[in-house]
């Protein structure tokens, strides 16, 4: 009987430059290739409240006042976008919904408050994914109040939505006043908190988190630039939030991936924007030396074999079509293994280099990455009608 199942559960063991695989009751042993820097002792940053974290596992590399209060300025816009996700993710909004700036967006938000904008004029109707889009990639005070506005009819009131629904995805600790980030002595985040927001940003809205990329909005025929510093200036940066007050000083909450691993850092209180985008590219190369490459398997090579019924050849061999390289921590690799998830049995004929399932990375029960299998090789139709037969009866034997 066909079907998806695990065929097999490749044996926990990487350590010591050993891969110890255990395969259908076959116990193996293949060395592994490790390369790679050493991991890095220690850091040291100029900024104010640090944290960096890995987005998949969530484990923290490096925190430095990551749960003092402090005001999150524009960074804070990640909470009312994902508000606003969840909204749409709901039914309760359309991105075709269209909202009116109020003299009053336009007046503290707009082109005379002298801060960011998306020039919107008042009593102009936007819809609401063009508000989205400037809010997320020039940072458009306007365009926040006029969606706060639009979603609860007043800022006010949206600030409070912000407050419980901060509580629902795991913020505990943050208070919010209104939706921009503009000065409040009532609103503040943690660092920590900021990188929580903007890991559930990426894993459970990844269709909106993609917008976090884009390098430049226009509005009204005024053309701005992405405010963020990585972008397209740091290998793997696509997002994702700037922030500046007075107060604050210059801030980020940044993300970049590499080779299937994502890092998320938020770095505060700066004094430049020179001195912002050097401590971030800094902390994440710091972060991304903390994975080291793992060889697994070469391009063709055999991971494991499967059953054909009814084939001229009892098994074809299951093998990866490129270089499986994997980067853990040291951490990670001491409780790393490996699953096959395989199409098994097969019956014949079988062709050669088709998808047969899937070769899964596993720390504990988490996947941290995921290859194709292939088959090896072809396998002919068996003509014999005592092959066919014997595979019959070995089928009923053994259960399909």
């Amino acid at each position: 009987m066909q079907g998806h199942h695990r065929l097999s559960t490749f044996a926990a063991f990487l350590h010591d430059g050993v891969r110890a695989v255990a395969l259908t009751g076959v116990f193996v042993v293949l060395l592994l290739a490790l390369t790679g820097v050493a991991m890095a002792q220690s850091f040291q940053t100029k900024a104010r409240n640090v944290i960096l974290l890995d987005a998949e596992s969530g484990q923290i590399f490096y925190e430095k006042k990551a749960d003092d209060l402090i005001p999150p300025a524009s960074m804070s816009k990640i909470v009312t976008m994902l508000l606003v996700f969840d909204l749409l993710k709901r039914g309760k909004l359309a991105e075709d919904d269209e909202f009116e700036v109020s003299t009053d967006a336009w007046r503290r938000g707009g082109a005379p408050s002298g801060g960011s904008t998306m020039y919107a004029k008042p009593g102009e109707r936007i819809k609401l994914v063009d508000l989205m889009r400037g809010v997320i990639i020039v940072s458009a005070n306007d365009a926040a109040i006029a969606i706060a506005e639009g979603v609860a009819g007043s800022e006010e009131a949206f600030a409070q939505m912000l407050n419980k629904y901060a509580r629902v995805i795991g913020l505990s600790k943050s208070r919010f006043a209104n939706a921009t980030g503009l000065p409040h002595p009532q609103h503040r985040m943690t660092a920590r908190e900021l990188a929580l927001a903007a890991r559930h940003l990426i894993r459970h809205f990844p269709e909106y988190y993609k917008l976090y990329s884009e390098r430049e909005f226009t509005w009204n025929g005024i053309r701005q630039h992405n405010r963020n510093p990585l972008l397209g200036r740091y290998p793997g940066a696509d997002g994702v939030k700037t922030g500046y007050t007075r107060e604050a000083g210059y801030s980020l909450v940044a993300s970049a991936k590499r080779d299937g691993r994502r890092l998320i850092a938020v770095i505060t209180g700066l004094r430049s924007k020179r001195a912002r985008a050097e401590e971030a590219r800094k902390i994440l190369d710091w972060g991304f030396r903390q994975f080291r490459p793992v060889r697994l398997f070469r391009d063709g090579e055999t991971v494991t074999r499967v059953r054909v019924w009814g084939g001229d050849k009892d098994f074809v061999p299951v093998v990866v079509p490129e270089d499986i390289m994997v980067r853990l921590t040291d951490a990670e690799r001491r409780k790393a293994r490996l699953m096959a998830r395989v199409k098994a049995p097969l019956v014949a004929p079988v062709k050669a280099d088709e998808p047969i399932g899937e070769l899964h990375v596993l720390v504990g029960e988490r996947t941290v990455a995921r290859y194709p299998l292939m088959t090896g090789e072809a396998v002919a139709e068996d003509e014999s009608m005592w092959g066919r037969a014997l595979d019959t009866l070995k089928a009923w034997g053994l259960g399909g």
